[in-house]
């Protein structure tokens, strides 16, 4: 092969294979993320040199994962002065006279393994999310510190102090057992929804959305599904998708953000719609619905009315109904008193919501109060809406929330 197109098939398997390799590196290599990087890094270096002079191996896959293990090993004893290395190179030498990696199925299982080592419970949030975000993904320290807008050398700490806790805690490097699969399965979703969240409504800065954040978490849902067919899994990516669906019609072009009830429904992305309600269908078909199955089927709800007014607010409300049986949380409530409002009117939401506003775990909560203040304004009670407009407007920190709410706080004031 001509030396462009072996340079373009070795970009081509950096970007498809990169990740695959660089998780079965790290249990290769006892969980070292460092040395499973240099490795990673190695291995395409050699490629790039080996593949023209020889070809491209049959199983390129499997030649990355073999040539980066043996230049760890040569790597550490030219550079090793301390005993523990020393003793790493000798048992990967070892290992690797005993076995020779060619496995697929092995390459799969290691990508679930890391899925679940970086969204460990013992880690913070923060940290299981950037370690997530940096190994799982491969985004650069740059990009995720960008994302959320952390300084790059916090960031940097931030998975620095991660990895040390893995090794440190000796946090096993696999899959749950059955038993303890639910409770795990349930830290991993939580730092895959809350990835998409901040890319779907970011919670501070100049922008709405951070579409790179959201498109990431729906591959790492599309993953972890491909991996593990779990009914909560489906639950989760539909609910991404169906939400993800509606991104173009969110925003006008000076990036204002527009309501559900006044979106351009004809840009909403049918296809996506089409693949999340069939994923709810075979998620809710699977057994007890879930927190994420039921989330995405009011989603759906949403996604398949052609127009607001067509919404079925009753279906709605019932499906909240189960969501709080499953997760009893103020917010869930909160979301519920809202659709409540649309069935029986903004009288009996009011009522629901003021039954939720002592909840201390709402008292900080913007929503709440941009809730009040739409009631109040469909009451056509301005003074009282200007007032909990107010309130969300001191608490929230994302520009396009605080313009749509100073918008609504100019259309009263003319109202007055």
């Amino acid at each position: 092969m001509k030396t462009s197109s072996v340079e373009q098939r070795i970009a081509d398997l950096y970007k498809q294979e990169s990740s695959r390799v660089r998780a079965t590196l790290i249990r290769l290599l006892h969980g070292n993320f460092d040395l499973a990087e240099e490795a990673l890094q190695d291995a395409f270096v050699a490629a790039l040199s080996q593949w023209q002079r020889d070809g491209i191996p049959n199983n390129p896959r499997a030649w990355l994962v073999s040539t980066g293990r043996f230049k760890v090993i040569d790597r550490i004893r030219k550079n090793a002065r301390l005993d523990d290395l020393a003793q790493l190179a000798y048992t990967l030498e070892t290992e690797t006279q005993a076995d020779s990696f060619d496995a697929t199925d092995t390459i799969e299982d290691d990508r679930l393994r890391l899925i679940f080592t970086c969204c460990h419970p013992s880690l913070a949030m923060q940290a299981r999310v950037a370690l997530t975000l940096r190994e799982v993904c491969g985004l650069t320290t740059e990009a995720i510190a960008a994302a959320f807008l952390v300084p790059v050398p916090t960031l940097a700490q931030r998975i620095v102090r991660a990895k040390n806790k893995i090794r440190d805690a000796a946090i096993p490097y696999e899959v749950p057992e059955q038993d303890g699969l639910p409770a795990r399965l349930e830290a991993v979703l939580s730092v895959v929804y809350l990835v998409f969240n901040e890319g779907y409504t970011a919670s501070s800065g100049t922008q709405l959305m951070q579409p790179d954040l959201s498109t990431e978490a729906i591959r790492l849902g599309r993953l972890l599904l491909g991996l593990l067919p779990d009914p909560e899994v489906m639950g989760l990516l539909a609910l991404m998708l169906l939400h993800d669906a509606r991104r173009e019609s969110r925003t006008n072009e000076n990036g204002d953000l527009i309501p559900l009830d006044e979106q351009d429904r004809t840009r909403w992305n049918q296809t996506q719609i089409k693949e999340g309600c069939n994923l709810v269908v075979q998620a809710l078909r699977a057994g007890s619905a879930g927190e994420y199955a039921l989330q995405a089927a009011i989603a759906a709800v949403h996604a398949e009315a052609a127009a607001a007014e067509d919404t079925d607010w009753i279906q709605i409300v019932c499906l909240y109904d189960a969501l709080l049986k499953v997760n009893p949380s103020p917010v869930v409530a909160l979301n519920r008193a809202a659709a409540v409002a649309m069935r029986d009117g903004p009288f009996a939401g009011l009522k629901a919501i003021d039954e939720l506003a002592d909840h201390k775990d709402l008292q900080g909560y913007y929503l709440l109060h941009a809730a009040r203040a739409d009631l109040f304004r469909r009451l056509s009670q301005p003074e009282e809406a200007a007032h909990c407009y107010q309130q969300a407007l001191g608490l929230t920190q994302q520009a396009p929330e605080r313009r749509f709410i100073q918008q609504r706080l100019a259309t009263l004031q003319k109202q007055k």
